[in-house]
């Protein structure tokens, strides 16, 4: 893996199940579905949007907690209940002017192989499926829910010199 492609990225597009959360969902008797994420990971993602990058959360699940907790991070993009993530992916590439250079994907099963394939940099949690990893330039030693996304935004800032100065932006 060359770290060149770590360089280009302006913009990271995750998928939730399985990438935010370790894909696990907690059935209530109500019918209510909880998902459990990662602190760290929100932590590198609001980090990330004050210093400019484009997050884009696309997902095929549906949740309102989960959008209101990625809104509350200043994530103003996400996309839940998406058939077809390949298409709202090309959409947004449109909309924000990017090549597929400027992209970082991660995504952990089957219905994101797709969308990965037209990005620079496919990624995935350690626990991804096997289809995934075999597409992704860079598999993260976490697994989902368990600070990947911590991982691929925190590498991509380091190296382009933005993770330091996390300090003054987090006390504003």
């Amino acid at each position: 893996m060359s770290l060149h492609l770590f360089n280009s990225i302006t913009t990271f597009v995750f998928d939730v199940d399985g990438v935010l959360t370790d894909g696990t969902l907690f059935l209530f008797p109500d019918g209510e579905m909880v998902r459990r994420m990662n602190i760290k990971d929100g932590y590198a993602m609001q980090l990330a949007v004050k210093q400019g990058y484009n997050v884009i959360i696309i997902s095929g699940g549906q949740s309102e907690p989960v959008k209101t907790r990625l809104n509350n991070l200043g994530i103003s993009e996400v996309f839940m209940g998406v058939k077809n993530k390949t298409a709202l992916l090309q959409q947004k590439m449109m909309e924000h002017n990017l090549s597929s250079a400027q992209i970082l994907y991660m995504g952990d099963d089957i219905p994101d192989v797709d969308a990965m394939s037209i990005c620079g940099l496919p990624c995935c949690p350690a626990d991804a499926c096997t289809q995934v990893k075999a597409i992704s330039d860079y598999i993260s030693p976490m697994g989902g829910g368990s600070g990947c996304v911590r991982d691929v935004i925190e590498k991509v800032m380091t190296l382009q010199g933005k993770w330091q100065h996390d300090v003054a932006i987090a006390s504003k």
